[in-house]
C-alpha cells in the first residue's frame, strides 16, 4: 500500500516518483476529515501502483497554498505531476475507484498539449 504522509521535506520527491498520486487534504480537528480518513486509507489498498498522499493542512501550509485549498478535505489527483482533478468534501469509495480509471484511460499527451494551448492563448 502507497499510503504516505507527505511533507515539505519529502513532496517533491515522492510525488514525482509516481505517474498517478492522489492526495488528501486534511487536519486534525476536521470532522468530515476523520470520516474521509478510513475510505481513503481502504481503497489506497487497492492501488499499490498509486501513490496515495495525506497532507496536513495545519503542519504544511505551503503544499495547501500551492494547491489553493481552501476547505478540507480536499482531494486532488495528479499524473504526471499534473493536477487533473481537485474537489473538496467526502467522496465515496466508488467515486474515486471511477475516478483513478478515468486518470489511468486519459492520453497524457493531448493533455499537456491542451496546457500548452491554454497557455499560449492566455499570453
Amino acid at each position: 500500500m502507497a499510503l504516505e504522509n507527505l511533507t515539505a521535506e519529502n513532496f517533491e520527491e515522492r510525488v514525482g516518483s509516481h505517474e498517478i498520486v492522489i492526495l488528501d487534504f486534511w487536519a486534525p480537528w476536521c470532522g468530515p476529515c476523520k470520516q474521509f480518513g478510513p475510505i481513503f486509507e481502504k481503497v489506497a489498498e487497492e492501488y499499490p501502483d498509486v501513490l496515495f498522499g495525506k497532507v496536513n493542512t495545519e503542519e504544511e501550509q505551503a503544499i495547501a497554498g500551492h494547491f489553493q485549498i481552501q476547505s478540507i478535505p480536499t482531494v486532488v489527483i495528479l499524473r504526471e505531476n499534473i493536477a487533473l482533478f481537485q474537489q473538496p468534501g467526502l467522496l465515496p469509495e466508488e467515486t474515486i475507484h471511477d475516478l483513478l480509471k478515468q486518470v489511468k484511460e486519459l492520453d497524457m499527451d493531448q493533455i499537456r498539449k491542451e496546457i500548452e494551448e491554454q497557455k499560449n492563448a492566455q499570453a
